[in-house]
């Protein structure tokens, strides 16, 4: 793609320029004319001659020199045929600010403009989206009026109304851009292609994003694990704004049931690497942090302020986001009660009281920054009588220039502490309004350094699995138009898969559920028995679960469920019982399942199973195909995972048993991504073996 051609362009031709003062068409001459983009102006109208001192052609076919970038603001039923008139002119990109496309159901053209482009081997921003800015070479080619600062943070936005204000918050924030894009409908040049770019531009440590709605999980996730776990890492911060709808109605698992809202988002960002923010503040928190301080992990904190309410907030959110609080040395601590009045705190945090000048905040951060317990500090000042904001502000600045330690101060406030605020921004220090984003901040910092530096690993694969056997069965259930397996089909696909499983064996009459019992288990077997319908979701629900059921009373029990399934789902076409020998006592209860999530993929879900799965929701999920780190990062994540180290007396789970099943999960639906919905519920996990013991599959 001719992304360097769009960002770097010697020519741009307006098409659609405007003498009338307030439209898209003079914004963007007058920005381009007015704001010091140094390359040539070409705009294109039929009825003027000249606009901001540039002559204006009455057709693109008129220009007599080289187009590198096009912008187009005319109406969308023309822009097709301006793209190929631009091509014969030598343009490699085009911004498409002109709305009326795919976002009003002109789906149509939209396609006929991307067509053109890639014929042409244009690179096609658009359409309907507000244009490109380049802050290093003055290139505002948008109809937003500002100018931002040059800066090292690149921002991408699907909306364009929210461009607009995030230039005018930057404006008043002192944050600088290497690049600004509005993306509008992504119909050629999409995030992942901006971002390929914007990790080969020297001037960008930081890509931002707000985004919507995004598509192809496993190409974004591919793409950052690609691009970010070598030597040149650059982050991706985004602020996604909206929710997946889960479609309620339609969902009949409990995976698919869980999966609604924002889990897809959340294992795209935790998979990729991406650093989510809540709102525009932790947008660009986020993103200056990478500016201003080196990618490093760290784990302790020092606290170092004037006001004892602060410092407690501000532990409270150092430990809240992770970390630990520093335990400062006996060296550290002497220094410090040697020159701080008696009532100061000396330990972390260190709290340097309200009467505190420049020479004490000074004296104590020279102490904290040479201890190696301190690996991340946060300095809080609040405005008081006594307190010298510019001679602080330059006592943090003298003291930390020379430091690799992650800092961020909080003068806390607005215009008594602005004029400190700027000095500390102009030299390169982070700067929050309020203690609670400095946490969050550092956080960020050391959890995109974690990930950058943890090797991604291979996707599990087996090569003990049936891939002929299960094909078989979904194509007999395509011919006769079945979509869904109950369990005693379920378990077939599992045990091609190599999944562990309890023996098992289908009944279709009483007698026969005596003699199975017989043929598993002798006169002294016990199994579980199991109604089997296609029409029937919770078994339990409907009496269609009976434990420990025996050889001798097999035959009772069948014609007992039977009735009883009968009677309070009559509907119901019954196929029978499935008999499974009895599972070992103990254990945890796990679920495991697939879903697919709108536009970005089939998801595997790992969580607290059994009954509670629904009413705990303690459940983590992750895109297909799963590495070893994926597995072991959603086992580890769940609120409830100390349960698998054993507590109250019970044995720890066997971890390693239970990667292979999800790995094995990960595997089957890769090789068949005609399954939508499977739940393995539970799933029970012992300290040398997890088994299978109830399933359920849906296919497109």
């Amino acid at each position: 793609m001719n992304l360097d051609a769009l960002f770097n362009a010697q020519s741009i031709a307006i098409v659609g320029a405007s003498s009338r003062e307030k439209t898209v068409g003079n914004d963007v001459v007058k920005n381009l004319s007015t704001q010091g983009y140094q390359g040539k102006i070409i705009p294109i109208n039929p009825k003027i001659d000249e606009l901001y001192g540039h002559k204006v052609y009455h057709d693109i076919a008129d220009v007599d020199q080289s187009i590198d970038v096009v912008v187009i603001a005319i109406p969308a039923k023309f822009v097709p045929d301006v793209i190929k008139v631009a091509a014969t002119k030598g343009a490699k990109a085009a911004v498409v600010i002109s709305a009326g496309f795919k976002e009003i159901g002109n789906v149509e053209l939209e396609e006929q403009l991307k067509d053109v482009c890639r014929k042409n081997d244009i690179a096609l921003i658009g359409p309907n989206c507000l244009g490109v800015i380049n802050a290093q070479n003055k290139m505002n080619a948008s109809f937003a009026s500002l100018m931002p600062e040059v800066g090292n943070i690149a921002f991408m936005s699907q909306s364009g109304a929210l461009c607009t204000a995030v230039l005018d918050y930057a404006d008043k924030m002192a944050i600088g851009f290497s690049k600004f894009v509005s993306i509008g409908n992504k119909a050629d040049v999409d995030e992942v292609d901006m971002i390929r770019y914007l990790h080969t531009d020297p001037q960008t440590k930081v890509v931002a994003l707000y985004v919507e709605q995004l598509s192809n999980a496993r190409e974004i996730i591919d793409t950052l694990i690609e691009l970010n776990k070598g030597d040149n890492p650059k982050p991706v911060v985004i602020l996604k704004s909206g929710r997946t709808e889960a479609g309620a109605g339609a969902i009949a698992s409990h995976t698919g049931s869980l999966s609604g809202g924002d889990s897809a988002y959340e294992a795209l960002f935790a998979q990729a690497g991406i650093i989510r923010a809540n709102t525009i503040e932790d947008l660009f928190n986020f993103a200056q942090i990478f500016c201003v301080n080196p990618q490093t992990q760290i784990n302790k904190i020092v606290v170092l302020t004037n006001a004892g309410g602060p410092g407690v907030l501000t532990t409270d959110e150092v430990v809240k986001h992770g970390f630990e609080m520093a335990e400062l040395s006996e060296e550290t601590v002497r220094v410090m009660k040697e020159a701080l009045p008696e009532a100061a705190s000396t330990h972390n945090p260190v709290d340097v009281l309200g009467d505190a000048r420049a020479d004490r905040y000074k004296m104590a951060l020279e102490a904290i920054i040479k201890d190696p317990a301190a690996e991340g500090i946060i300095v809080l000042l609040t405005p008081q009588s006594m307190t010298e904001i510019e001679e602080t502000a330059q006592a943090i600045i003298d003291v930390t220039k020379d430091s690799q330690k992650p800092i961020v101060v909080s003068f806390m406030g607005q215009k008594s502490v602005h004029t400190g605020v700027e000095m500390l921004q102009a030299a390169d220090i982070m700067t929050t309004t309020f203690p609670e984003p400095a946490a969050a901040s550092l956080a960020a910092l050391s959890n995109f350094s974690k990930w950058s530096k943890r090797p991604a690993g291979e996707a599990l694969h087996f090569d003990d699995v049936d891939y002929d056997k299960v094909t078989q069965i979904f194509s007999k259930a395509k011919a006769e138009g079945r979509t869904s397996f109950p369990e005693a089909l379920a378990m077939e696909i599992m045990e091609a898969y190599n999944f562990p499983l309890l023996k098992s064996v289908q009944a279709y009459s009483s007698h026969e559920a005596a003699q199975k019992c017989f043929e598993l288990g002798g006169d002294e077997g016990k199994f579980a028995m199991k109604i089997v319908s296609n029409d029937i979701l919770h078994k339990s629900d409907v009496g269609g679960v009976m434990l420990n059921v025996t050889t001798k009373d097999a035959a009772q029990k069948y014609d007992q469920m039977l009735m009883t399934v009968s009677e309070k789902k009559p509907e119901a076409k019954l196929d029978g019982v499935l008999l499974m020998e009895m599972a070992p006592e103990g254990g945890t209860e796990i679920i495991l399942g697939v879903s697919k999530a709108p536009g970005l993929g089939t998801m595997i879900m790992f969580g607290l199973g059994g009954i509670y799965v629904e009413v705990l929701k303690d459940v983590d999920f992750a895109y297909a195909p799963l590495t070893r780190v994926d597995a072991m990062r959603m086992i580890n994540g769940l609120k409830s995972s100390k349960i698998f180290e054993g507590v109250r007396g019970q044995q720890a789970v066997d971890k390693e048993k239970l990667v292979e099943c999800i790995g094995r999960l990960s595997q089957l639906v890769t090789d068949f991504p005609e399954i939508i919905e499977l739940d393995i519920n539970p799933l029970l996990a012992l300290p040398d073996k997890s088994i299978v013991l109830d399933a359920r599959v849906v296919i497109e």
